[in-house]
């Protein structure tokens, strides 16, 4: 069976790291360092054994521009399945190195013509963050972008969202700390009243809305349990019909429903959005914080 090929989930390959992207689908075959683990993995690239490739990033511009032709050496797979993120706080210091929601959401359209169905566009608005400004004490949050996001959507005729609430991870309070954001975590009950809001906003603008690996949020009415790689979607949608793999990914967390898939990234290819609440291995300094 094709293998479905993630790209990537340890950090933004598109946006950051073009040239060696469209350097391994030239070659047809990328060694990766998976994590965890000392050895180094062939991954097989040629179009023959790709089912889909699965792109995600905060800024498709390279491949819109087709920087180091990777437009073009994408349009020998069969199928191209795109998470575009985007939380509103590009530029913010929360997301320093992100380019402004106004210019990401105007990709939108371009990448659609690109993949040639909007069904293979899914919108992840991950994570919902909170905090407080200094000294000020104003909580403030992301929240309040996504009637805009759900406006641009329908007029696009895109449907799928994907959505998480922030996981402060070791790494991520650290961080934090380091940075002095003063974080804040709603409560249980915070959260599913600000869900239920999400549910009626998506309701009128027909949007459907899939939890990522939170099980007490896909619980609520209105929210579906997603598979951000979903095998039996990823076979519908391909133009020959040809099925993925519906075997549950095991190299991801317990509560993630993902389907298998082989991911291309390093956390060796440092992350340069400098996103404060990243679990990954992003670049920041000290200095991304001030001024």
């Amino acid at each position: 069976m094709k293998k479905v090929i993630s790209a990537s989930r340890r950090t933004d390959l598109v946006a950051y790291y073009p040239e060696w992207l469209a350097e391994v689908l030239r070659k047809e075959k990328a060694f990766v360092l998976a994590p965890g683990r000392q050895k180094v993995q062939e991954v097989d690239l040629r179009p023959e054994s790709v089912h889909t490739i699965v792109l995600w990033s905060k800024n498709f511009s390279p491949l819109l521009k087709n920087q180091y032709g990777l437009k073009d050496l994408l349009k020998k797979y069969d199928q191209l399945y795109l998470h575009f993120t985007i939380t509103g706080l590009g530029g913010s210091f929360l997301e320093r190195m992100v380019p402004p929601a106004e210019k990401v959401l105007e990709q939108l359209g371009p990448l659609i013509e690109l993949v040639e169905n909007p069904a293979r566009i899914s919108v992840r608005f991950d994570p919902i963050i909170f905090w407080y400004d200094d000294p000020s004490r104003t909580l403030r949050t992301n929240f309040c972008f996504f009637p805009k996001l759900a406006e641009r959507m329908n007029r696009l005729g895109l449907i799928t969202v994907r959505f998480s609430f922030v996981q402060w991870y070791r790494k991520a309070k650290n961080r934090a700390r380091k940075m002095k954001l003063d974080y804040y975590e709603p409560a249980e009950e915070e959260k599913a009243r600000l869900v239920q809001e999400m549910v009626s906003m998506a309701r009128h603008y027909r949007l459907e809305l899939w939890s990522c690996s939170q099980k007490e949020i896909a619980r609520l009415p209105g929210i579906k349990p997603s598979s951000c790689i979903d095998g039996a979607l990823l076979s519908r949608l391909h133009p020959k019909q040809e099925l993925a793999s519906l075997a549950k990914d095991r190299t991801q967390r317990p509560d993630c429903l993902c389907t298998e898939s082989v991911d291309i990234g390093s956390y060796t290819q440092t992350c340069p959005s400098a996103c404060l609440y990243c679990y990954a291995s992003p670049k920041i300094k000290l200095s991304d914080t001030e001024g």
